[in-house]
């Protein structure tokens, strides 16, 4: 290839994953005729559009719409982190565990667990959500107004990273973690014929969904998500108190 049929292409190595083995390099050549936009160009290296962050054109900060001149370098670079975008999500199926976690600390997070992929775009635009989601494919709809790739293999990975890259505010033990809902304090007496004789003898504090009705209480695991929450709060000090 000649400077005037292609260009010069450094993928930022936080990006590399999403891009093919022979892109995963510091610097390669990419045939290009001058026609393509910088996010199509980017999309076309396997980084979905919700991921491309910075793009630099022979070091000159440019756009997504940008046309280049074959013979530039191209710098693309991820989102910046913390990325100001709603707080509120939809996770796709497979992120179900993400989702009770996310609730448990507070987050707005829509969640089905036999949801379409068409239904998910739908009411990400309709809600004002983010799409939360491993499917690369899916970040790829043009009819996605907003979305984001979770990194990780566990809950746990999964849930620092929404954290690290989105800094939602956190409100924790106020979400339904079934349903999404509202929860609402409520007496140990209102609840007594609903839990069991163990839980009446160690916990005294209560809430009821406003949805669905379910009843809440801080049992075992709250140490671990207080750890949690902890954790996410010392990273990020803007996500409240």
């Amino acid at each position: 290839m000649t400077p005037e049929s292609s260009v010069r292409v450094r993928i930022d190595p936080d990006l590399w994953f999403f891009a093919v083995p022979q892109h995963r390099v510091e610097q390669f050549e990419l045939r290009y005729d001058g026609t393509a936009t910088l996010g199509h160009l980017a999309e076309s290296l396997g980084v979905p559009r919700t991921e491309v962050g910075p793009l630099l054109v022979d070091g000159v900060p440019a756009t997504p719409a940008h046309q280049p001149r074959p013979g530039s370098t191209i710098e693309i670079g991820p989102v910046r982190r913390p990325q100001p975008v709603s707080p509120r999500f939809v996770l796709d199926v497979h992120l179900g565990k993400l989702a009770r976690r996310l609730r448990l600390l507070g987050v707005d997070t829509a969640y089905r667990n036999d949801a379409a992929d068409d239904e998910l775009i739908a009411q990400a635009e309709r809600e004002h959500r983010v799409l939360l989601t491993q499917d690369r494919g899916l970040l790829r709809r043009r009819a996605l107004w907003a979305g984001g790739y979770v990194r990780g293999a566990d809950p746990t990975r999964q849930l620092a990273d929404v954290i690290d890259r989105f800094a939602p505010p956190l409100a924790p033990w106020t979400r339904c973690t079934a349903c999404n809902g509202i929860l609402a304090p409520v007496s140990k007496q209102d609840v007594l014929d609903e839990i069991e004789s163990g839980t009446r003898r160690h916990y005294d504090e209560y809430a009821r969904c406003r949805d669905c009705g379910q009843v809440y209480w801080r049992g075992a695991h709250a140490r671990r998500i207080n750890a949690i929450i902890r954790a996410a709060r010392l990273a990020h000090p803007e996500i409240g108190p």
